[in-house]
């Protein structure tokens, strides 16, 4: 997913409280228990709003605020702890997955528990009927309304054979290819959110205005298709760009919500949203690196430091349709090469983001700690070096005129579309044209809201050369499950590869990281796909990775530790206000 959400920490990542809090919460409050009522408003990024409800989201508005959006409304097929482990008893539908011996044929079976907000039980029919959905959105070649988000991710829908309802709560997945069983239940069957049929299955023999109705109702939460839902929250009222207010569903058969309202709050920019942290009408927000040193102004506060699992990209457009023939120059090695080599990640560590974040290669960061990260690429294959970058321009046929790289009539000139509303981008695009220019690469810098610029892709290749979503520690690629693989981002036709890069190698190598196999040689094909990636710099160049500074109030518990950083999940049904 796009990432410009909040991180709220989480069990074993750095968590400190702000100067004068002290551990931020009140030994009678703990000892009292959780209490009921009270309003959590919720801070998004700077001018991002949730913007596409229905649970599966499309490749334009595939974002982590679209995604906690919808998981306040909707439950998850399979959900996945913040340690990796299916949580069949709390969080998913189901109640159990099984798979044959060849991994070709999955199980699923449901919890009778679960129900929609108007009684019916949640069915295998559901689920089915939201699979059409998603194989709808995936179709080639279509004139539908909409394209589906995680088409190529799982394999999706190329791998999969068929889902059919065995009976009201058994579904049968069968794939074309013996696949790794713990990857297509991560990044496969985890993909599933199912709506219920009889409230969307408007037109049952016409896709193409089932889609056009979803793509027509997808911005409009208070659409009556929105009062039949499976999880915790309800919308009740929203104003565009301004808030979006959630109550408790009374009919939700997990753990029902503490609190009487959540708030997500619009904001305009960093400061105004530190203005809120200040004055209390914003009691879960974040700070950004220009502000960490501010910190001693909410001495009522806790601040939680995190990193959620991804990588941090500028994404460029490799397609021959990009504005002045750019495309044709981000599609070959040399020049990628050059624009990775002018990327001084230390200085940006050191000088924007205040010493916090770690230097990053590939398509997988060092931070948060796991074992797919190859220690190898702890040596940066491309440290920053202008003069280097430059020579290898020169190298290969590139000459400087006016100040500007340019061979066989193309200029390393382009336009670099960035995300609004935060000083600290501004800080960080604006060193990168300084130091692109010694190479002879000239960057013009623009930005856009947040919502424009996650849109751009092959789909209107014409419009844009490179885009950059980051909102200061806030960007990047955030997976949505623990399994890192490249499908879906960085294979040919994948629905998030966005830049259009194909390479027959990579294809091959992250096809190699869905197979089955022992741990060993599961971790090996990983490493062999990050370090490819990090030298081919796939439609992608790379920048540090940075934790997410986050802070709730003293009286506002549970933040922290129910926070998922894989997807940067949220759960205010947790939440609870001390009074």
């Amino acid at each position: 997913m796009k990432h410009a959400g909040i991180a709220l920490g989480t069990v074993g990542l750095l968590t400190f409280a702000l100067a004068g809090s002290g551990i931020g919460l009140s030994a009678t409050a703990e000892a009292a228990g959780p209490q009921s009522g009270g309003t959590a408003v919720y801070a998004l990024q700077p001018q991002t709003s949730p913007n596409w409800f229905y649970p599966e989201v499309s490749l334009t508005a595939d974002t982590v605020i679209n995604a906690q959006t919808d998981a306040m409304m909707y439950q998850p097929l399979l959900y996945f702890n913040k340690n990796d482990a299916l949580d069949l008893g709390v969080h998913s539908l189901a109640s159990s997955v099984t798979w044959n011996k060849s991994g070709t044929v999955y199980t699923v079976k449901l919890n009778p528990k679960w129900h929609w907000s108007n009684g019916r039980p949640v069915t295998a029919q559901d689920v089915v009927f939201t699979y059409d959905i998603m194989e709808a959105g995936s179709e080639y070649n279509t004139d539908y309304a909409w394209t589906f988000a995680g088409q190529g991710f799982g394999g999706f829908p190329s791998l999969w054979k068929s889902v059919v309802a065995k009976n009201a709560d058994t579904v049968v997945i069968t794939i074309k290819t013996p696949r790794n069983p713990q990857w297509f239940i991560r990044d496969g069957i985890d993909q599933i959110i199912p709506v219920p049929k009889s409230v969307w299955d408007k037109y049952p023999t016409n896709m193409k205005k089932e889609m056009a109705f979803i793509n027509s109702v997808a911005n409009s939460p208070t659409n009556p298709v929105y009062h039949v839902v499976d999880g915790p929250y309800l919308l009740k009222s929203y104003q565009p760009d301004n808030n979006w207010t959630f109550v408790p569903n009374p009919r939700y058969d997990g753990h029902k919500s503490y609190l009487s309202k959540v708030i997500f709050e619009y904001i305009t920019s960093d400061t105004s949203e530190f203005t809120g942290l200040k004055e209390g009408t914003i009691n879960v927000g974040y700070l950004t690196p220009e502000l960490i040193k501010s910190k001693s102004e909410l001495p009522n506060d806790q601040l939680t430091v995190a990193y959620p699992l991804g990588f941090d990209y500028f994404n460029f457009n490799m397609s021959p349709k990009a504005p002045g023939g750019i495309g044709k120059a981000f599609d070959t090695l040399p020049v990628r090469q050059a624009l990775q080599y002018g990327i001084n990640q230390k200085a940006i560590i050191n000088g924007i983001f205040d010493g916090y974040g770690v230097v990053d290669d590939t398509t997988l960061a060092p931070e948060p700690k796991t074992p797919y990260f190859d220690p190898a690429l702890s040596k940066q294959p491309y440290p920053y070096n202008p003069k280097l970058g430059k020579q290898i321009l020169e190298k290969n046929g590139w000459t400087m005129k006016n100040g500007v790289m340019t061979k066989n009539g193309i200029k390393l000139e382009f336009t670099l579309f960035y995300a609004s509303g935060s000083n600290s981008e501004t800080d960080l695009v604006t060193l990168l044209k300084s130091d692109w220019a010694k190479e002879g690469i000239d960057v013009n810098l623009v930005s856009q809201p947040f919502d424009t610029v996650v849109s751009y892709s092959q789909a209107d290749a014409n419009k844009w050369a490179m885009i950059d979503w980051d909102q200061g520690n806030f960007g990047g690629w955030t997976y949505g499950n623990p399994f890192p693989s490249g499908d879906g981002l960085f294979n040919t036709g994948g629905a998030e590869n966005s830049g259009g890069y194909s390479n027959a190698e990579m294809n091959a190598l992250i096809t190699k990281t869905l197979e089955p196999g022992t741990t060993k040689q599961v971790l090996q094909n990983m490493y062999a796909y990050e370090t490819y990636a990090a030298k081919q710099l796939p439609g992608a160049i790379f920048l540090p990775w940075e934790p997410l500074f986050n802070v709730n109030a003293d009286n506002i518990h549970n933040v922290s530790s129910t926070y998922n950083p894989v997807g940067s999940q949220i759960f205010p049904n947790y939440w609870w206000i001390s009074k």
